[in-house]
Parts: C-alpha cells; sequence; structure tokens
C-alpha cells in the first residue's frame, strides 16, 4: 500500500500593527518572526520527502511556502481551495471589549454562530479544504506534500476529518502559527492526524496571526 503525507501548514506571524482582521485583504506580508518561523519549519522538513508545495494565493502564505519549496528545489502551486474563510469584519478591529463586536451595528451579523452567519460556511470551507488535501495527495502520491494556508480552514478540515462538530470556540483552536497538521494516508484512506509546531506554540487569539 502507497503511504502519502499531506502537511496542511498554517501561515508564519504577519506583520500587522493595526490589530484589523485582514482576512482575504491583499498587502499583509509576514513579519520577521513569521519570516523565521517559516525557515524554521523548512529547516524541520529538509530530510522529508517533500515533491509538491502548494499555497494560497494570500501573500502571507505564498511567503510561508517559499523557503520549504526552495529547500527541494520545487515551484509553489497556487491553490484558490487553500484561502482564507470570507468574513463580513474584514478590515475591522474585531477583538472582546472592542472594535466591531461592542457596536450594536454589528451585533445582527453574529445571529448564527453554528453557520456561521459572518462569514463562509463551516462545511463549505471544511470541503474546498478537503479537496485541496486531495488533489495534494494525488500529486504527491507515495511522497509527502505541504498545503500552506490559514488557522480557521485547517482547523476546519481537522474537525472535519475527526468527526467533531464544525462550530467552535475560536479560543481553543489548536492551530498554532506555523504549525503542520500532518494528514497521513494508505492509499487514499486516511489513517492518521499528527500535529506539531516546528516553530513553537503561539495564542491562537494573539495579534498579527
Amino acid at each position: 500500500m502507497t503511504n502519502t503525507i499531506v502537511h496542511m501548514m498554517r501561515h508564519g506571524e504577519v506583520h500587522n500593527p493595526d490589530g484589523i482582521l485582514y482576512g482575504r485583504l491583499p498587502g499583509f506580508r509576514l513579519s520577521d518572526s513569521g519570516r523565521a518561523q517559516a525557515t524554521k519549519v523548512a529547516d524541520a522538513l529538509a530530510d522529508h520527502d517533500i515533491t509538491a508545495v502548494f499555497a494560497s494565493p494570500l501573500q502571507r502564505a505564498q511567503e510561508t511556502a517559499t523557503p520549504i519549496a526552495g529547500a527541494h528545489g520545487l515551484s509553489i502551486i497556487t491553490n484558490d481551495e487553500l484561502i482564507e474563510a470570507d468574513n463580513v469584519f474584514e478590515g475591522l478591529k474585531v477583538s472582546v471589549g472592542d472594535g466591531a463586536l461592542s457596536k450594536p451595528r454589528h451585533w445582527p451579523k453574529m445571529r448564527d454562530p453554528f453557520t456561521p452567519s459572518w462569514g463562509e460556511p463551516y462545511i463549505q470551507l471544511a470541503h474546498r479544504m478537503l479537496a485541496a488535501a486531495n488533489k495534494a495527495r494525488d500529486a504527491a502520491r507515495g511522497h509527502e506534500a505541504v498545503c500552506v494556508s490559514h488557522q480557521l480552514p485547517v482547523y476546519t478540515l481537522r474537525r472535519f476529518l475527526e468527526g467533531q462538530r464544525l462550530w467552535h470556540d475560536p479560543r481553543r483552536r489548536q492551530c498554532s502559527l506555523a504549525s503542520l497538521t500532518s494528514l497521513i494516508y494508505e492509499g487514499d484512506a486516511l489513517v492518521d492526524i499528527i500535529y506539531s509546531e516546528p516553530a513553537g506554540s503561539s495564542d491562537p487569539l494573539a495579534t498579527g496571526a
């Protein structure tokens, strides 16, 4: 049976001095710490049998993927299915106690946390991320692939694959900056999910994440 590993990776820390929810907005690059995180993961994967590197089209994901692809002599394959989740609060500050969440005009957008009402439905997100994982598995069959995406997409896919409910408390996400959620396949069958933090742990709600 052919074994394949698909590493679903969250991008590194982003330069975000204003602390906004940047979502799919263009122009958000990695911070100095984010670039160091990406390099640490590239070093950790240097001896792995990586034959394909995919990334979300957003700048922070492309920059995170760059040292990994470079270490294996590969070109980055951009996959729109790996993009950040859509969110109506994009461009606003959304921290609890201030910003958009404290303003009554925004409260109707939070009426349904289960779908959720403020952004891309969790089930839609899970399905497109699963499609991205399947493409990576097929491209690297018998080897390993890396897919650089974003916190909510990666964590939603993991919950979906583990049979957990998709709505959740974002403060409890196990998906640190530059972390790896590695999907282990035997043939087409998923047999294990392994989470690791080659670049160290981080607060899931940290500004700039």
